[in-house]
């Protein structure tokens, strides 16, 4: 059994299209997307229609809460919170209650390998914070029981591994072999929003036969999103950053 998790979309739907496409190419239907489906990008309820029309495993983000105002806004940058709130005016009532009814966190299996989904943090997913350290790995480790995690939030895909003493280490950033006696955190990466250097629509894929995780790459057409984001009005930070995936 294999399975795709995308995160962080992002209203960009060049990207998702790009990347949907790759995950039927391999033959994936098993599709989670953990969170942050809306927010920066200019087409907010039309990602939320194409990834609805693919999985019901999905999850809620940090901009899809702030965008139906179960955030503050007042914790995002200002080119975030401009967006958050650009977003909240295009969705309709449906799209709205939908992100509004969305779990922080969804619990699966594969091959026999329990997994645990969110978007920030095994614990306290509600807080949003991130997972950018060793010690916060560790910390993290220690609130959850499954073998495998997946997140997202950050936009920069790694791999943290925990061995059957408690030492925490990265396991690589673009492929892992899932050791029998090891648990890990896997950050898949941003669909829509990159930001390790690599501009390319970013997701994973988890094999439970051959027990190993990989990130994918997809190109896109970048160019068509940073236009509708500037014709949007949105701010043009958030199209510039595209082309660099920083």
């Amino acid at each position: 059994m294999r399975c795709a998790l995308i995160s962080d979309i992002h209203g960009n739907h060049e990207a998702l299209t790009a990347v949907l496409a790759d995950i039927k190419q391999k033959g994936i239907k098993d599709i989670f997307c953990l969170g942050d489906t809306v927010g920066y990008g200019a087409e907010p309820a039309k990602c939320l229609a194409e990834i609805g029309g693919y999985t019901d495993q999905i999850i809620a983000g940090n901009h899809d809460h702030g965008a139906v105002g179960l955030l503050d806004l007042s914790s995002f940058n200002i080119n975030a919170r401009k967006a958050a709130e650009w977003t909240g005016k295009k969705l309709g009532a449906p799209e709205k209650d939908f992100l509004k009814k969305l779990p922080l966190h969804l619990k699966a299996s594969i091959q026999g390998n329990e997994m645990l989904i969110v978007h920030s943090t095994p614990h306290k997913p509600e807080d949003w914070h991130y997972i950018l350290s060793l010690d916060e790995a560790e910390y993290q480790f220690e609130k959850f029981t499954e073998r495998l995690c997946f997140v997202g939030h950050s936009h920069q895909p790694v791999f943290w591994e925990c061995d059957a003493n408690g030492k925490c280490s990265i396991a690589g950033k673009e492929y892992v072999h899932l050791e029998k006696d090891r648990r890990y955190i896997i950050n898949v990466g941003s669909v829509g929003q990159p930001r390790d250097g690599d501009p390319r629509a970013t997701y994973a894929i988890c094999d439970g036969e051959r027990m190993e995780a990989a990130i994918r790459r997809v190109e896109y057409d970048i160019k068509s999103a940073q236009e509708k984001i500037i014709r949007a009005g949105l701010p043009a930070r958030l199209a510039e950053r595209l082309s660099t995936g920083i």
